[in-house]
C-alpha cells in the first residue's frame, strides 16, 4: 500500500505503465500542485497540540468558520467536538485527549478541509465501529463526482460500495472488480469476506 500512495504522490513515477488525473497523465503536473490536490489520511491519525482550528487551518489556512464546520459533520466529528468548545476546543499532543476512533474522524475532517481532489484513506477508520465507519463513506460518496477516494483497507466491508477493488496478495494484483464481481471470480476475496463474516460483519 505504501508504494501506491507514493505513485499517487508522486515520490516516484511508474516505471511500466501510467496514472492520470482526469484526463492529464500525472507526470505532466509539478510536484506542488499534485500534492496539492491529495488528501493523505493514514492509519495513525497526526495531531497537534493547539485548537481544533489551528489543527483545520494547519490544511487550509483560508477556510472559513463554515468550511472547517461542515468538514467535521462530514467526518462525524462535529457532535463530539461541539461538546468541548467547538472550533476552540483544545487538542493536547498527539491528540491524547482523544480516543482512536475520534481522532482518526477529526484527520479525516482535516483532509476534507483542504478541499483534495483525491483523498486517500489508508487503514484511516481502522478505529471506528462498523456503523460509524459505513456513515463517514456515506457522507464521504455523496460529494462525488468532485473528489475521488481512494481507500486502503483490511475490511471487506469498507470496500464494497467501491466502483472498483484491487485485491492484493504478497505484493500482487489477484482480483480487480466490483465486490460482488470479486465474490464470484476472486477466491481470495471471496475467503477474506468469509472470515469476516465469521466475525459478525456483514456483506
Amino acid at each position: 500500500k505504501t508504494t501506491i500512495i507514493k505513485l499517487i504522490e508522486r515520490f516516484y513515477d511508474p516505471i511500466q505503465g501510467e496514472i492520470f488525473l482526469g484526463s492529464e497523465n500525472l507526470k505532466n503536473y509539478d510536484l506542488e500542485t499534485i500534492r496539492k490536490y491529495i488528501g493523505l489520511v493514514s492509519q495513525k491519525a497526526v495531531l497537534f497540540k493547539g485548537t481544533i482550528r489551528f489543527n483545520l487551518k494547519m490544511a487550509n489556512p483560508l477556510a472559513t468558520d463554515e468550511e472547517m464546520l461542515s468538514a467535521l459533520k462530514m467526518a462525524l466529528a462535529y457532535d463530539f467536538i461541539a461538546k468541548k468548545g467547538g472550533l476552540e476546543c483544545m487538542v493536547e499532543e498527539n491528540g491524547r485527549n482523544f480516543s482512536g476512533g475520534q481522532r482518526q474522524r477529526l484527520t479525516i475532517a482535516i483532509a476534507l478541509v483542504k478541499k483534495p481532489k483525491i483523498l486517500i484513506l489508508d487503514d484511516s477508520t481502522s478505529a471506528l465501529d462498523y456503523m460509524t465507519d459505513a456513515l463517514v463513506r456515506k457522507n464521504l460518496s455523496d460529494l462525488s463526482p468532485t473528489l475521488t477516494t481512494i481507500i486502503i483497507s483490511q475490511r471487506a466491508s469498507s470496500l464494497k460500495e467501491a466502483n472498483q477493488i484491487l485485491v492484493l496478495d504478497n505484493g500482487e494484483v489477484v482480483g480487480i472488480g466490483t465486490h460482488f464481481e470479486l465474490i464470484n471470480n476472486c477466491q481470495i476475496y471471496k475467503e477474506i469476506c468469509a472470515s469476516q463474516n465469521k466475525e459478525g460483519r456483514n456483506f
